[in-house]
């Protein structure tokens, strides 16, 4: 029986909003078939997985720190998928972000002050920039594709952490590990709970969410951005540079993801090590697209994948599982949001006659 997708005359707005929601459960329901599969209670894994991690005020100021460096690049690429401008390495422009920072932390390193904090912010926010510019200076001068220069970038900013962290800003006194010294306290973000790290970074998520929404609700460069992704035929009419859009998306998005490694590299982490990179400018690709691109979904698609990452932590202290049914889940969640948008779209038509084009 030959099944077909017919498109729809008309894709349900609700079911657009709803479908992460039908994406979250379909995820919980696999994950129980394959806790099932392993050996293990597919309640009392589920309950690990979810529950356990902020079972107590502890567990959610981890909430807070797993979900600030994913909500912040989440905002920035979804404001450039918006634009239709696919900036695939944000991991890279985290990267670089948390170099840039932690190089201005090592410059003033014993000569700090209260200005070396706002500097390093500024350094990271800058490096992201930088290099997210590249690709959008590939992509407006040479018409390279986006998707591959910025993704590729973030393996040259891989390299560049592991030769710094290996040369010339390895710790002295580190016995020879591939890592800086740790920054001195003024070079730190302050923590907001004493025995916790829930920092003072999440403030810049929550503003970056608020910020982000208003750009793209109610000013003209969000009207630009929207206009040129939905329409672009339309924008060239009405005198919108589409190069403009995509310099804004890189350098916003780029920015952002900068900011996220500033507080990683500032927060929890404090210093520059070779196994630095975790992923959150990869896993934010999910955030944007789970979050239907709008900011405060952003925010709860960004508590959603900092779940995971504490559920799979807490799979692995306490039910032996590997720690890499995290990435399950999350690639799960993913493979069901776009499952789910693919039917908004069509529906699936059982039997009749398939018309083969001529060749």
């Amino acid at each position: 029986m030959p099944i077909r997708l017919e498109p729809r005359t008309h894709a349900s707005h609700l079911m657009r909003y709803a479908s992460p929601l039908i994406a979250a459960a379909l995820t919980v329901f696999a994950g129980a078939i394959l806790f099932a599969a392993l050996g293990r209670d597919p309640v009392l894994a589920l309950h690990t997985f979810f529950i356990t991690p902020i079972s107590d005020f502890n567990g959610l100021a981890e909430l807070t720190l797993k979900a600030t460096p994913l909500v912040l690049c989440g905002i920035g690429l979804s404001i450039g998928f918006r634009g239709n401008v696919w900036n695939i390495g944000a991991e890279g422009q985290f990267i670089m972000g948390a170099i840039c920072s932690g190089g201005v932390a090592l410059a003033f390193y014993g000569d700090e002050g209260p200005w070396l904090l706002p500097l390093m912010m500024l350094a990271g926010i800058l490096g992201g920039a930088g290099w997210g510019a590249i690709p959008a200076l590939c992509r407006t001068r040479f018409n390279a594709n986006e998707i591959l220069v910025s993704l590729m970038l973030s393996y040259v900013a891989l390299q560049v952490l592991g030769y710094l962290v290996h040369g010339p800003w390895r710790d002295p006194d580190g016995y020879n590990f591939p890592e800086t010294r740790l920054f001195n306290e003024e070079a730190l973000i302050p923590v907001l709970a004493e025995g916790t790290r829930l920092y003072a970074s999440i403030f810049a998520a929550l503003a970056a969410v608020g910020l982000g929404w208003l750009v793209m609700a109610y000013s003209f460069l969000g009207f630009r951005i929207k206009v040129v992704g939905q329409a672009l035929a339309a924008a060239r009419y009405a005198g919108f540079s589409p190069k403009g859009v995509v310099w804004t998306s890189f350098l916003v998005s780029g920015g952002l993801a900068g900011l996220a490694g500033f507080a990683e590299a500032a927060g929890p982490v404090g210093q520059l090590n070779a196994t630095f990179p975790s992923g959150y400018g990869f896993a934010a690709i999910i955030v944007a697209f789970l979050g239907r691109l709008h900011p405060m979904g952003v925010l709860l698609a960004g508590l959603l994948l900092a779940l995971t990452y504490l559920g799979g932590e807490a799979l692995q202290a306490d039910l032996n599982l590997p720690r890499a049914v995290t990435g399950v889940f999350q690639g799960m969640l993913l493979f069901f949001v776009l499952a789910s948008d693919v039917l908004i779209r069509y529906r699936i038509r059982f039997g009749g006659r398939l018309v083969r084009a001529e060749p």
